[in-house]
């Protein structure tokens, strides 16, 4: 069983920063993908970023591109998505989710972490 566990959340100005992280544990595969969505109120969850098992590759969804940046640290299977420049319709509950390769549906999901952008 793997678990995903975010950190981080919390409310900020428009303007500021914020940092998630996410920590994975239990049985992740040797090539754990890991990624970033978000729903906000009255809407469906939509994809914010991913990144590579190997961490040589990120992808962005247009809206997040330029201010949010997705790293990893695989010696302690976490994580970060750290956001810049956050505006109003950045509010949402954050999910960090996790697949067993590059490719496919992500299958493992987290709890989610609540980020309040205030204008």
């Amino acid at each position: 069983q793997v678990q995903l566990v975010e950190s981080g959340g919390g409310l900020v100005q428009a303007g500021g920063s914020l940092r998630l992280s996410c920590a994975a544990s239990g049985r992740t595969s040797s090539r754990y993908s890991m990624g970033w969505f978000r729903q906000a109120p009255g809407k469906e969850r939509e994809f914010v970023s991913t990144i590579s098992w190997s961490g040589d590759k990120t992808y962005y969804a247009d809206s997040v591109k330029g201010r949010f940046t997705i790293s990893r640290d695989n010696a302690k299977n976490t994580v970060y998505l750290q956001m810049n420049s956050l505006k109003p319709e950045d509010t949402a509950v954050y999910y960090c989710a996790g697949r067993n390769s590059d490719y496919g549906s992500f299958v493992h999901w987290g709890q989610g972490t609540q980020v309040t952008v205030s204008s």
